[in-house]
């Protein structure tokens, strides 16, 4: 950073001129002891310096915290937007929202797939007036939203517009993230609706949009997290994501975007888990990858466009049933791992989502979890403060270098294409059949008492299982839900309804013309979730999984 202003510095002198324009936390920057702590230790690179090792900026968390977004979403729209306003009043700073099955998979609440399902493992949203409740009261202006949503996610997101657009919060003033990482879902976690191309249509279709639309908005999260919980290792998550963002890379430079204008905004999402080291070298090295690929190989210039901006969530898969508290002891250490590794935001689990949603005051404890890495340990003051220690250094390079061996093998599948080596991966099992291989491995490990595990193969003395205070979605939820549906069906204008699909479906067919403008003109008319994303099934068709025998 200044380096083209200023030739002839050194790095740590060029380092130091950043970081004095840095706007510093109003808080003394010393141990609890009272000694002075410098902002950084070691030598070059330095963070906020290509390739970003040590983080993405000069004063990292001296000048400001990572956003604290804790995961919420169960039950109705008015159910989750109670659990938002809690976790804001208690000091969370960005909201990240989970959708229940049916949403996620592109079916309204009323869908003979839906049966069960309605507001069980996240929040129902089938219209418009469902984002509407969602986000009641809550100024979207001042918030940063992540929403955690897939195959549909282009129909989620337009909502989240539309509702603000009601609010006189135009498209230029959102703040956040959607997920909208299909690739993954091919790999890892199955929530997908149309087959890999016309899916990856739809994505650019976004990145257009929210390039030209909407600056402060992500439009790709790129996730590990689902591959890590899937069961892969930590350089098969690290590899596996790192593809999948050269692919969209590859795909947004194929649709005529600029890869300085798109690269700036796109976004990623890790998951930490126990091995704490290895977590925090996983983390080292996907900056220095990002940043080297996208320079050497993709030809950006503008250095924010190297930067590899991640959210973290501690690791769900790491969570027991048995002696639920001591998740509290897992959440903690993985939580202090990403904010080692240099997070830009993060989420830490509930102790109790082992055996059902979080309840409110899990929910809080986790969040207080945070809090007390942030503000207690001391680990904000320095950037990177494990830099330079020769394990975390050995480990940030066998990480790189276990990824480097799986980007080598998806270039030669897509004969010289990141993009069309991730398409043949998903295509021959190769993504799905390496990340079952790992799974097995741990679990048979786990299973011969190899690996200990507290409370489940090893020290299991002193579990109470006595009925637990767990958050419950009782069958009204659902009875709720299906008599909201059927009164907007009963309420909007159909002929307006039909004619905003029709026009989905016309634009779909014709790849010169994005999607984006018409999916929002159709959930303004309070089309349903389901029938736009059956419009699109009309040209795209739906994907089935080919046996990997």
């Amino acid at each position: 950073m200044g380096t083209e202003e200023n030739p002839n510095l050194e790095p740590q002198e060029l380092w130091q001129l950043e970081y004095n324009k840095a706007r510093l936390r109003d808080v003394p920057f010393e141990t609890m002891s009272g000694v002075p702590v410098d902002p950084v230790y070691g030598s070059e690179p330095y963070p906020g310096q290509y390739p970003f090792t040590r983080g993405l900026y000069p004063s990292m968390y001296r000048s400001r915290l990572w956003t604290m977004r804790m995961f919420a979403g169960f039950g109705t729209a008015e159910d989750t937007n109670l659990r938002f306003k809690e976790l804001l009043r208690n000091g969370g700073t960005g909201l990240s929202t989970a959708f229940d099955m049916p949403t996620l998979m592109g079916r309204d609440s009323d869908s003979e797939w839906a049966l069960g399902e309605v507001g069980r493992a996240g929040v129902a949203v089938d219209t418009l007036a469902d984002m509407e409740d969602l986000f009641a009261d809550i100024d979207l202006s001042s918030v940063s939203t992540s929403m955690t949503i897939n195959g549909p996610a282009a129909t989620i997101f337009a909502m989240y517009i539309a509702v603000a657009e009601q609010n006189r919060v135009a498209p230029n003033q959102l703040a956040g993230t959607i997920q909208n990482d299909i690739l993954k879902e091919y790999q890892a976690q199955k929530e997908y609706i149309y087959p890999p191309r016309p899916s990856m249509r739809i994505i650019t279709d976004m990145v257009k949009y929210t390039t030209a639309e909407m600056p402060k908005w992500h439009p790709i999260s790129i996730s590990g997290y689902h591959i890590r919980e899937a069961g892969s290792t930590a350089a098969q998550e690290l590899a596996f994501t790192l593809a999948n963002g050269f692919a969209y890379v590859e795909a947004a430079i194929d649709a005529g975007q600029n890869v300085d204008e798109f690269g700036r905004r796109l976004s990623f999402f890790f998951n930490s888990h126990s091995d704490f080291f290895e977590e925090i070298g996983k983390f080292r090295a996907a900056r220095r990858i990002w940043a080297r690929w996208m320079k050497e190989r993709y030809g950006a210039t503008d250095e924010r466009a190297m930067m590899c901006r991640f959210h973290t969530q501690t690791a769900g898969v790491s969570l027991t049933a048995q002696q639920p508290e001591n998740n509290i002891a897992r959440v903690g250490i993985q939580a202090l791992a990403a904010a080692l590794g240099g997070t830009q935001s993060l989420h830490t689990d509930s102790f109790d989502e082992a055996l059902a949603l979080p309840t409110e005051d899990a929910a809080r404890i986790a969040l207080r979890t945070q809090q007390i890495v942030a503000h207690e340990t001391g680990v904000t003051n320095v950037a990177d403060p494990l830099g330079g220690a020769p394990y975390v250094e050995w480990m940030t390079d066998e990480m790189e270098r276990q990824a480097e061996e799986i980007f080598a093998h998806l270039d030669d599948l897509g004969s010289g294409s990141m993009l069309e080596g991730t398409f043949a991966g998903i295509e021959n099992g190769y993504f799905v059949g390496e990340i079952a291989d790992a799974a097995y491995r741990f679990e048979r490990e786990v299973n011969s008492g190899q690996r200990i595990i507290v409370g489940v193969n090893d020290f299991t003395e002193g579990d109470n299982p006595e009925d637990r205070n767990l958050l419950r979605i009782g069958a009204e939820t659902e009875e709720y839900q299906l008599k909201r549906l059927q009164n907007i069906k009963t309420d909007r204008n159909q002929d307006q309804v039909d004619e905003a699909l029709t026009a989905i479906t016309e634009t779909a067919s014709d790849p010169t013309r994005n999607l984006m403008p018409t999916i929002i003109d159709a959930v303004k008319t309070y089309a349903t979730e389901e029938e736009i994303a059956n419009a699109m099934e009309k040209v795209f068709g739906t994907y089935v999984e080919r046996a990997i025998v």
